[in-house]
């Protein structure tokens, strides 16, 4: 391709430097090296359809790059990618050897080849670059998409259905509090950013909290307003964050705590060794974070005893009579699991309760026969991917449909969905 549009470019720059103002100045030279990238991207696909840079010991050409020109490999694979752009739309080539748009601008035209087609993009190519000259990248992309979106609409639900099978959002515990990671949806991604950006906003003019700040005591509050007023779904029971104690940590930990804070200055006795307390889903915490848990929150004890291994709390038993569980029993069931659900290798804490024999089969709503299932685990049980039997005293026995037991990994029934 003609080197003096790209010459042109330079020559201009270089006249400005000795006699134009800074603005002038800065556009003569950002204008020059858009010009020299497209050059430079059409020398660099040449080379690599030569294979010269071999001639310097190079078995690659972003090897060549890296050591003969001092460039980052991955900034040279995109202006080799560019190349298809410059040799398939004229107008576009000519803007870019004279430095009218950028490299990113071309890349931007790459994608619309590779997404839209050579004739679309042919079509609309002058008035692409139009919005090029004029605008930054990010917005003739919006244009470029606008025009993908029009013409292959079917890829729209086809990228729906990809975020569908994508989407996934996990809350876990580390040592230090709880890590957030996942992708979502386009409709659950959509309502997610809308909140948000509403319980983020700054507060007034007055409102000096980081971004990241405004964002995490946003959400704070919304979860307590949440658990505050209940979900419908909990059937009586209000949402909650669960911490699981005995009697004898409850009081070494308040003693203990007790101590340090009336006299600071001394060395308090270590904790007692007892069992720590458990936050559901988190797993152990401390005597200063139990407590606090205990100012805050209300509480409630239950009387449990050994049975075989597990644990049962002596609640009166509602027979046939009712359908529902009361809401002592649903604690109660809750509480025996620690609030995390009853199939083996499942941590999940968000519980919906279960009649292990079936109340359309005639089963009791007895706290014995009653277990706290996460949703999933519940509908795979109503699929017949998951069966339980047996009852709170003696155990609950797990096996998927091929009657084979539940391991800490429930791999089975899952393969089997």
């Amino acid at each position: 391709m003609d080197p003096k549009p790209t010459i042109d470019a330079l020559r201009t720059a270089a006249q400005t430097l000795t006699s134009g103002d800074t603005r002038s100045q800065l556009h003569a030279l950002q204008a020059a090296e858009d010009a020299i990238h497209a050059r430079k991207a059409l020398l660099l696909a040449k080379l690599e359809s030569s294979k010269d840079f071999e001639l310097d010991g190079a078995s690659t050409l972003n090897t060549w790059v890296r050591n003969e020109l001092r460039m980052n490999s991955g900034t040279a694979s995109t202006l080799v990618k560019n190349v298809g752009a410059l040799r398939d739309l004229p107008l576009l080539a000519e803007a870019a050897f004279a430095g009218q748009v950028s490299a990113a601008h071309v890349r931007v035209f790459a994608y619309g080849l590779a997404h839209v087609g050579l004739e679309p993009m042919r079509q609309f190519e002058e008035v692409f670059v139009e919005v090029a000259q004029e605008h930054a990248p990010s917005e003739l992309f919006e244009a470029v998409k606008h025009l993908k979106d029009k013409i292959h609409p079917k890829d729209l639900d086809a990228a729906w259905e990809r975020g569908m099978d994508r989407e996934d959002f996990a809350v876990d515990a580390v040592p230090d509090g709880f890590h957030t990671n996942g992708f979502l949806n386009t409709v659950t991604g959509a309502k997610l950013k809308k909140v948000m950006d509403s319980i983020s906003a700054p507060r007034d003019k007055d409102d000096t909290r980081t971004g990241a700040q405004r964002r995490v005591q946003g959400l704070d509050d919304l979860l307590t307003a949440i658990l505050a007023n209940g979900l419908p779904s909990d059937k009586g029971v209000r949402p909650h964050m669960s911490v699981f104690v005995d009697a004898d940590t409850l009081q070494a930990a308040a003693e203990h705590v007790q101590a340090k804070t009336e006299k600071p200055h001394l060395i308090s006795e270590p904790m007692p060794s007892v069992e720590p307390a458990k936050l559901a889903g988190h797993g152990a915490i401390g005597p200063n974070l139990l407590m606090y848990f205990l100012c805050v929150s209300d509480f409630t004890a239950f009387l449990m005893k050994q049975h075989g291994g597990a644990r049962q709390a002596e609640i009166l038993n509602a027979g046939t009579s009712r359908y529902q569980p009361t809401l002592t029993q649903r604690r109660a069931v809750i509480a025996r699991q620690y609030g995390v659900c009853a199939t083996p290798g499942c941590n999940h804490t968000h519980l919906e309760i279960h009649h292990v024999i079936w109340w359309s089969m005639g089963g009791p709503t007895d706290v014995n026969l009653l277990v706290g299932l996460c949703v999933r685990c519940h509908h795979l049980l109503h699929r017949g991917l998951l069966n339980i039997t047996g009852n709170a005293v003696d155990g609950f026995n797990f096996t998927n449909r091929h009657h084979h037991p539940v391991r800490r990994r429930r791999t089975h029934y899952r393969q089997a969905a």
